[in-house]
């Protein structure tokens, strides 16, 4: 690593005893993995261009991750020349580079190139997953390897057809991650060394690890791990001390894949898949003794409601999202009842294709597929437009990587680059 960027690292790398502010964002979709910003005071409204443009950050390589922010540090993921998927971190004062570790050789997937996992920061900690399933552990300080496993070499896993994808949870001094074999379905290893804790068989787990990243849920006094596993292995909740299977609920899985991950609000759980069969589903948990179980409250055929991926967003009890197999028509759920709210017939503000969501100061954001930005009001009675931009400098691949807030900052990653853009009135 050249000199300067060793200075840079010392300088703003976040320390090993760092602990994420109310305002940042550790993890795939925020603080806690709802997709919701708790930050207020930010804009309403924006210009006809958009917000203003803090900086462009340039050379992250390919792929469709988001990013981590926490301290001052962005942590992504990327696939560089050299032919290596790398875990990096800039400085979100102006995007320059701090570090950049490779993790993994390049994967062949069936579409596109570049890695899908969007780093999880943790107790000084970062971990990302490769699209071969290659889940590492490194120094949030300085980009040093700490440890690694790989999903198909030391549990049995197999790539599926886009590549591993999915954001790993850490939570207890434990990172969840999902393998998806038939022997090691959900797996928990040490955060700090990566020795195995526990390993959870699932019943048709579905052979080939899923799209969709954990969650954490507690109900009554039993905590446990939610996660939508491959092409057969459903919705499954395993308990968080040991990994038992506590309930699996496989009726909105398609064959093809099964992406967005699920929201939990209290002891209810809402699912939605795209492609063929898939649908949604609003779930009921029941706690009894250490076990825990689930029952159906409302299916929603494919037709009628489902998230192809982008995923959802609870705000103020209420679930909005894109409705629509590779389409982001805006629509809102009740979280409590399961009742469709409101369903728009087309995207809005000229989007195109899915939409990822993510909601902040009363506000939700479609990111849509060809580049459109665009805000509507989170009103549970009707739909509301507000703004809406073209993010610049398109690349020419499909625009998905999931929007991050973080410290009154939008970030949104575009291949080889990332736009930061100011939410607060100050810095337009």
């Amino acid at each position: 690593m050249p000199l300067t960027l060793c200075l840079l690292s010392l300088l703003f790398a976040a320390p090993p005893d760092a602990i994420p502010g109310a305002a940042d964002w550790p993890q795939f979709r925020g603080p806690a993995r709802d997709g919701v910003s708790a930050e207020r005071g930010l804009l309403t409204s924006w210009p006809t261009e958009g917000p203003k443009k803090s900086w462009t950050a340039t050379g992250l390589g390919g792929g469709y991750s988001s990013v981590a922010v926490v301290g001052g540090v962005i942590y992504g993921t990327g696939l560089k020349s050299d032919g290596q998927e790398h875990l990096f971190a800039l400085a979100t004062s102006d995007g320059k580079q701090l570090w950049s570790t490779p993790i993994a050789e390049k994967q062949k997937v069936g579409y596109g190139e570049g890695p899908r996992s969007t780093p999880t920061f943790a107790a000084g900690y970062v971990y990302a997953v490769s699209m071969g399933g290659t889940l590492a552990c490194l120094s949030a300080a300085d980009g040093k390897m700490v440890w690694s496993k790989n999903y198909v070499k030391d549990f049995g896993g197999s790539v599926q057809a886009w590549g591993y994808s999915e954001s790993v949870l850490v939570d207890d001094g434990k990172v969840i991650c999902t393998p998806c074999s038939k022997a090691a379905a959900v797996v928990a290893l040490d955060a700090k060394t990566g020795a195995t804790v526990w390993t959870a068989t699932v019943k048709d787990a579905g052979g080939a690890g899923g799209y969709a990243s954990a969650v954490q849920a507690t109900v009554g006094k039993v905590p446990m791990y939610i996660n939508l596993l491959g092409k057969s292995g459903g919705v499954v909740a395993v308990h968080a001390k040991t990994g038992k299977v506590l309930w699996q609920y496989n009726r909105i899985m398609n064959g093809t894949a099964n992406i967005p991950s699920v929201l939990v609000k209290g002891d209810l759980v809402f699912a939605s898949t795209g492609y063929g069969d898939g649908g949604a589903a609003l779930l009921k948990m029941t706690a009894e003794g250490d076990g825990v179980t689930v029952k159906e409250v409302k299916y929603y055929k494919s037709g009628e409601l489902q998230n192809h991926h982008g995923g959802m967003v609870v705000v103020g009890g209420t679930i909005y999202f894109g409705h629509g197999h590779n389409q982001g028509y805006p629509a809102a759920v009740d979280f409590a009842s399961g009742e469709i709210l409101w369903k728009e017939s087309k995207p809005t503000s000229g989007g195109q294709g899915s939409a990822a969501a993510v909601g902040a100061d009363g506000m939700v954001v479609l990111r849509y597929q060809n580049g459109v930005v665009a805000m509507f009001k989170a009103n549970s009675k009707q739909f509301e437009a507000v703004s809406s931009f073209k993010i610049p400098e398109p690349s020419k691949q499909p625009s998905w990587p999931h929007p991050a807030i973080a410290n009154g900052k939008l970030y949104l990653r575009d291949q080889d680059k990332l736009h930061c853009f100011s939410l607060k009135a100050s810095g337009n």
